[in-house]
């Protein structure tokens, strides 16, 4: 004879249909906890990795030498960076095209948040440590261009003591820069 299949048993009819709701009724009767959100914003932790910033050094000038390895090192193709050369003679107007300490700086970089899955890697790939992460993480907006941040959106704001690029090194040297030996303009 074969075997006939059987129905189901008590314990699949009646128990297990109830069970399946045990995370519902254990946490039914619980205080509801809101969060307030846009008006209560509490701080993230000290390492949070939220939008990128790119420093400078104390005169002004800016840190990133266009090395491209930020690009290079990002695993979702985020980032675009196109390197120039600084050149020391002045221009007509006798102000010097001088951007970054080193020989070079990046004349374009544009970081893609569409893409940008915030991992960090781009900043452990720096060398000259031009490139961080704030703690800003509202980086949502409602068209997709403005989430294309360009150089002007990602440069660190200018403090009291800091001259606008394109300038003369005010600092020393290309190796004072890099060590953190910095002299003043007037030795």
């Amino acid at each position: 004879m074969a075997d006939q299949p059987k129905g189901p048993s008590l314990k699949e009819q009646f128990w297990d249909p109830v069970a399946g709701f045990g995370v519902t009724f254990r946490t039914m009767f619980r205080k509801v906890v809101t969060e307030q959100y846009p008006k209560e914003k509490f701080p993230t932790a000290p390492r949070f990795h939220g939008r990128h910033q790119l420093n400078r050094w104390p005169d002004g000038l800016e840190k990133c030498v266009g090395c491209e390895l930020c690009a290079w090192a990002c695993p979702a193709d985020a980032i675009y960076v196109e390197g120039a050369e600084n050149i020391d003679q002045p221009d007509s107007d006798g102000i010097s095209q001088r951007y970054s300490a080193g020989e070079r700086y990046g004349r374009v970089y544009q970081i893609n948040y569409l893409r940008c899955i915030l991992c960090g890697l781009c900043i452990e790939a720096c060398p000259t440590r031009a490139l961080t992460m704030t703690n800003e993480y509202e980086l949502a907006d409602d068209s997709r261009a403005s989430l294309i941040y360009e150089k002007s959106d990602l440069l660190a704001p200018l403090l009291p003591g800091m001259e606008q690029p394109p300038h003369p090194m005010l600092l020393g040297n290309d190796d004072d820069y890099y060590r953190g030996d910095f002299k003043g303009a007037e030795q």
